[in-house]
């Protein structure tokens, strides 16, 4: 099974969010947000695609599999 990889932690420091903020703005926990952040927890696409429009970006830029 290919692994997903997250650029989360990245866009979001790069934006100056907290783990809490950036959980309010995608409707989520901070939990939520640490679990992807750390590849224990696949987001769903409806988070993918909030966390893509927040950050002005397409879903691969953030979320990729290794092939």
């Amino acid at each position: 099974m290919p692994e997903l990889y997250s650029q989360l932690k990245n866009y979001r420091v790069i934006k100056g969010f907290t783990q809490d903020e950036l959980a309010k703005k995608l409707h989520v926990t901070r939990q939520t947000i640490i679990a992807i952040e750390q590849a224990k927890y696949s987001p769903t696409l409806p988070f993918a695609y909030r966390a893509a429009k927040l950050f002005h970006c397409a879903i691969e830029d953030i979320f990729s599999f290794d092939d």
